[in-house]
């Protein structure tokens, strides 16, 4: 991929915004498990980076995915993994099938408000018993004259604490798990609606995370996104998105705690001598540093075939999973690197706890190893 001057624009003005406005507030926001969404939503809105690859006429920018690639990556420059995973959630995962089959009613009620960041945008596709396999979800939406009365419950649900709606994945109907879901906007102040837990975690503290119920919540049938039984299909479409969100930035983050550790060993001195000099020690950073552009190029790679209006389902899938593990990896090799202030709550314990979850959330690696088990035609059919 090669950036032109305007990426390079894009990058530092995003830089820009989370040395001044993110990074000096991102411990006090840890230590509050939670970060003033609204204010950072529309700080990020105001300069076009919550719609970069949105609709003109809904206020975006209307850029090609590489430009939202590249957001991604930025990103990684958070001194935390909670807020860049917020704003992933409302540019990547929430609003793309919004933007993509939404009615233009639906659209200027609730994605241009996404974009300038006035509101802000959760997900509701996990359930208590349903994470990975998504088909197998139980919350419903049935009709009732114009309208859909949803009953259910959403979990594991980022920005739910604070969000202004909720673009929720239901069962309209009965028959095939693959064609019986739609996705519905339901706004977060419906009456029925209950944020029911702030889910602790072990990482992303910043993040705020709920467990959701719907209590025969009525919402009108324009709000559903696109056809009505196509939200599973929707979803999977997002999901190729979401998968690469999530690659990049964590190859954004692992840039920048390589180069932490990079600077804390050569500072190090350990027998006399600094920790880098030793040749285990660079070498390791060295061997890091070759997978990490390794899965660059990979990522980037599936970035060039979304932009090229490609199917990059195959390439996002192998980015997410190869993310992940290289996360725990090389995490888990600065923490030791770094010794015991390795092991205190620091930037590199931070990034080891963070960085967990790429291996979790959007699909775990064992459905990331079945996606591609499938593409590879060695996947067991079903008896």
């Amino acid at each position: 991929m090669q950036f032109t001057p305007e990426h390079e624009d894009m990058r530092r003005t995003l830089e820009r915004l989370i040395d001044a406005e993110v990074n000096p507030h991102v411990d006090a926001w840890e230590r509050a498990g939670t970060f003033p969404a609204h204010d950072i939503f529309k700080k990020l809105g105001t300069l076009g980076m919550l719609g970069v690859c949105k609709p003109v006429e809904y206020g975006g920018l209307g850029l090609d995915y590489s430009y939202g690639a590249l957001m991604a990556e930025t990103l990684g420059r958070i001194n935390c993994g909670g807020v860049p995973m917020a704003i992933g959630v409302q540019t990547d995962m929430a609003t793309p099938a919004l933007a993509e089959h939404g009615s233009e009613r639906l659209c200027r009620e609730f994605l241009a408000g996404a974009i300038s960041g006035d509101l802000v945008a959760c997900l509701g596709v996990s359930e208590v018993g349903s994470g990975s396999d998504v088909a197998s979800i139980k919350t419903t939406a049935r009709k009732d004259g114009d309208d859909y009365i949803i009953n259910g419950g959403k979990m594991w649900t980022t920005n739910g604490t604070q969000a202004d709606f909720c673009v929720v994945l239901a069962n309209t109907s009965d028959g095939s798990t693959h064609r019986n879901k739609s996705l519905i906007i339901v706004p977060m102040a419906a009456k029925g609606v209950q944020v029911a837990a702030k889910i602790e975690k072990m990482g992303m503290h910043s993040s705020d995370t709920a467990q959701l119920y719907f209590d025969d919540v009525r919402v009108p049938q324009w709000h559903r996104i696109g056809e009505e039984g196509m939200g599973f299909i929707y979803q999977m479409e997002q999901f190729q998105i979401e998968r690469l969100w999530g690659s990049l930035n964590g190859i954004g983050a692992m840039r920048y705690l390589l180069d932490a550790t990079i600077d804390y060993t050569r500072q190090r001195q350990v027998f006399g001598k600094s920790l880098l000099d030793n040749q285990w020690v660079h070498f390791k950073l060295a061997e890091l540093k070759a997978e990490l552009e390794a899965l660059s190029a990979l990522a980037w790679l599936g970035v060039e075939k979304v932009v090229a209006g490609q199917d990059a389902t195959e390439l996002a899938t192998m980015a997410k999973l190869k993310a992940g593990r290289l996360m725990r990896q090389l995490t888990d090799t600065c923490v030791q690197f770094w010794g015991g202030m390795g092991f205190a709550d620091s930037r590199i314990s931070r990034g080891f706890r963070d960085g967990r979850l790429a291996s979790i959330g959007g699909g775990a690696d064992e459905v990331m190893l079945q996606i591609l088990s499938k593409y590879m035609g060695i996947f067991p059919k079903q008896a």
